[in-house]
């Protein structure tokens, strides 16, 4: 195991992936279940975007070349997904029908927003194809490992978020979800921005 190439590819997925950002969403996302419904959600989602981006390492270029889909499409798809939840997030929607259906099983956030786009998003796609890209399986599997080290920091996170939400209180709960709301959309429109600018529909000045 080379040391240097470990150390590169889990400073590159942490970046992307962003677990201390994911925390205060995971709590906005999750604001009033109890510890248990938490829990399964955190690990259903570590766990499906485990899966996704193991597929996206291994296969990403075989899999999306065999549907004719390119990462800029993804980036574009994920941002638009994203900006939906943020107009949620800013007019709190996402807040009144929660609390308008308490205990609804249907109520799941843990494969969407959560596990993809926001863990397993298309910069977490697009890193570990680039990661894994002519690097042999040695290589590949190393890069899984990595990859599972920053999900274990992303769950952690996910499961320490009743001591987050204890702090802030309601009212610091809907502050952050507002400003959590205006992030992801500026996120989202670069997330469009970059994909528009991939397939050379804008100039570099865009990005």
């Amino acid at each position: 195991m080379d040391p240097a190439a470990a150390l590169t590819s889990f400073v590159t997925l942490f970046l992307v992936i962003d677990p201390i950002g994911m925390a205060p969403i995971f709590v906005a996302l999750t604001h009033g279940m109890d510890t248990a419904r938490r829990r399964a959600i955190a690990l259903r989602a570590c766990a499906i975007a485990f899966g996704v981006l193991t597929v996206f390492g291994l296969f990403g270029n075989a899999v999306l070349d065999g549907l004719g889909i390119s990462l800029s499409a993804f980036r574009i798809a994920g941002g638009l997904m994203l900006f939906l939840i943020a107009v949620d997030m800013l007019f709190e929607r996402r807040t009144e029908r929660r609390e308008g259906r308490t205990g609804d099983p249907d109520h799941d956030p843990s494969v969407f927003p959560l596990a993809t786009p926001l863990i397993a998003g298309p910069g977490a796609m697009a890193a570990m194809i680039l990661l894994n890209a002519g690097g042999g399986w040695a290589a590949a599997a190393l890069h899984e490992l990595v990859m599972g080290a920053v999900l274990g920091v992303v769950l952690a996170l996910f499961l320490v978020a009743p001591v987050i939400e204890r702090v802030l209180g309601r009212t610091g709960i809907l502050v952050v979800t507002r400003l959590l709301g205006m992030l992801l959309a500026a996120l989202a429109v670069q997330f469009v921005l970059d994909g528009l600018a991939a397939l050379g529909v804008l100039g570099a000045a865009a990005a």
